[in-house]
Parts: structure tokens; C-alpha cells; sequence
């Protein structure tokens, strides 16, 4: 049965985080950092039961501009176009502002720090995490995600043509887009049964939508710069996951994000995209384990 709770909003940007826990609070913090407009839906309950039972107290949230958590509806829309000539004037938050939701929800959690798993765009809040806020993060498990060059982690065209299509703006619009995403960007060795994805797409779309703060998200990433001078003072262990086929974030990102920290083990998945099928559970909760409880007795030892 998950808790769920809400960081109050900070006084400055005034950005209050939705949040669930999942599991003991006494048993080993595990922070789950979901990617570019994805609900902590997203992060699915069977996959954070198996992590629960591995004997991790799991927490999920709401990136800001997602789901329960604040949405900036008087922000400027990103004009993308701007943003690649270098005019940030229209960026409303970066990857910084982000990692800092996940720390002050730490906070509010009473927790000095947590294993932290990100995809996709959460991969980058928690590589930024523990480059900015080193001693909250106990270990990094990086899925799917790349460390902001430009020259890795490369789109296919079908790939950016859905990510910068037109969005939906009704309720069967947004479920079929999700599908059709899916469809582009899902696991080839691993299907997921379109049945299951428009279900998950509805509770979605009824809970929260707003596209374009998933455009400022996605700006948020542009407006970030390349981490990888960064990445090479992390001295936690750290976890890369990527799939052989990622068409959204090619696995080049991956490759070059795990280059680029001192010690990181990579694991690179054949037949995986840009997804987290239920197929892949046992094996990516495996290895997430793996790493915390090697740190965890070596803390106790």
C-alpha cells in the first residue's frame, strides 16, 4: 500500500512535489527519478513491489510540470529554435532546479541521502544530483539516459519526429499518441500489449496533463549543458543501464555516460528501447540490488 504525501512549496519558486512511498521506511531509501513527462505512474507497481521485496523503501514522485506536483502555467512556452542558437530567455528551470525538487523531497522525508535511480531525463536530475549534491546520493543507477554532449546518445528520425510532433489535446488523442510513441520507441524483444499501454495512458491522461510543461522539461534538458567534466569527480558507485536498440536515446549515450565516471559498470540489454518492460524487471531489479546492497554491507562492515 503506497503512502502518498506532498513537499510544501519552497518559498522562492514556490514548487511543491507529489510524491508516494512504497515499502518500510526502515529498510534501505531508494529514490525513483521518472524521465521526460512521465508520471510516477510511470514507475509501475508491480516493478516497485519487486524492489520493496528486495528490501527497499521505494519512493516515486512527480517531476515539476507532471502529475500532481506544481505546474508552471504562467511560464513562457520554449521556443526551441531560440534555445539552439544559445537564447535561454525562455527557459524557465534547468536540470539543477530539478535535482533540487529531489533533494527537498529528501528533506521532507528526513533523509540524509538515498540510492537514486533515474531514467531517461531522470538520469540526468540524478547525475546532476550527484554532481551538485554529492552526499545525498549513496549510489546512481543511470537507465536510458546520456550526459548532455551533443555528439552521444543520437535520436533516430522516427524518434524526433515524435518527440517534437504536435501534441494531443483531448483525452483519445493523447491516449492513441502514447501508443503510437510506444510503438516508436518501445522494446523490440519485449512487447508491451497496446491494451495494457492505453490503460496506463488513460489513468494518465485523467490525472494530469499538460504538454507544455513537458516542453519546458524537454528545454530544461537543452538548457543544461554537457555534464561530462562533471561526472568525472563522482566517486559513488554507479550503475548504467541502456538498450542495444534505444531509438529516442541511442545507446552511445550510455556508452559515453558510463566513460565518463571513474568505476561505472555498464550493462548494455539486447532487444531493449526506450522503455522499461515488464519482461526486463527481474534483470534491472536484480542489478539495481546488486549495487545497494554491495554498498549497504560495506557501509555495515
Amino acid at each position: 500500500m503506497a503512502n502518498t504525501g506532498q513537499v510544501p512549496a519552497d518559498p522562492v519558486a514556490g514548487i511543491s512535489i507529489a510524491y508516494e512511498t512504497l515499502g518500510n521506511p526502515a529498510d534501505t531509501p531508494l529514490l525513483l527519478v521518472m524521465g521526460l513527462g512521465g508520471q510516477l505512474l510511470g514507475w509501475r507497481e508491480g516493478f516497485c513491489g519487486a524492489l520493496v521485496n528486495r528490501g527497499h523503501f521505494v519512493i516515486r514522485y512527480d517531476n515539476r510540470d507532471v502529475g500532481l506536483s506544481t505546474h508552471l502555467h504562467d511560464a513562457p512556452q520554449p521556443d526551441f529554435e531560440a534555445i539552439t542558437r544559445g537564447d535561454l530567455s525562455l527557459v524557465t528551470y534547468t536540470l539543477s532546479d530539478l535535482a533540487g525538487d529531489a533533494v527537498r523531497l529528501l528533506d521532507e522525508l528526513s533523509l540524509d541521502s538515498a540510492h537514486v535511480v533515474g531514467v531517461s531525463i531522470g538520469g540526468m536530475v540524478a547525475q546532476t544530483m550527484v554532481v551538485e549534491h554529492p552526499t545525498r546520493v549513496r549510489t546512481l543507477t543511470s537507465i536510458m539516459s546520456t550526459t548532455g554532449d551533443p555528439r552521444v546518445g543520437e535520436s533516430s528520425e522516427a524518434a524526433r519526429a515524435m518527440l517534437f510532433g504536435p501534441p494531443s489535446t483531448d483525452r483519445d488523442g493523447a491516449i492513441e499518441n502514447d501508443v503510437m510513441a510506444h510503438r516508436v520507441t518501445g522494446s523490440p524483444a519485449y512487447p508491451t500489449d497496446e491494451d495494457e499501454l492505453r490503460e496506463h495512458a488513460a489513468q494518465a491522461f485523467d490525472r494530469a496533463f499538460d504538454p507544455v510543461g513537458v516542453a519546458r522539461q524537454l528545454a530544461a534538458i537543452f538548457a543544461s549543458g554537457d555534464r561530462t567534466p562533471l561526472l568525472a569527480g563522482v566517486t559513488v558507485p554507479v550503475l548504467v543501464v541502456h538498450g542495444a536498440q534505444d531509438p529516442l536515446i541511442g545507446v552511445s549515450g550510455g556508452r559515453a555516460t558510463a566513460a565518463a565516471i571513474p568505476g561505472a559498470e555498464l550493462v548494455v540489454i539486447d532487444g531493449m528501447g526506450h522503455d522499461l518492460p515488464a519482461g526486463l524487471w527481474p534483470e534491472i531489479v536484480d542489478r539495481i540490488s546488486m549495487l545497494v546492497e554491495r554498498v549497504e554491507q560495506r557501509v555495515v562492515g
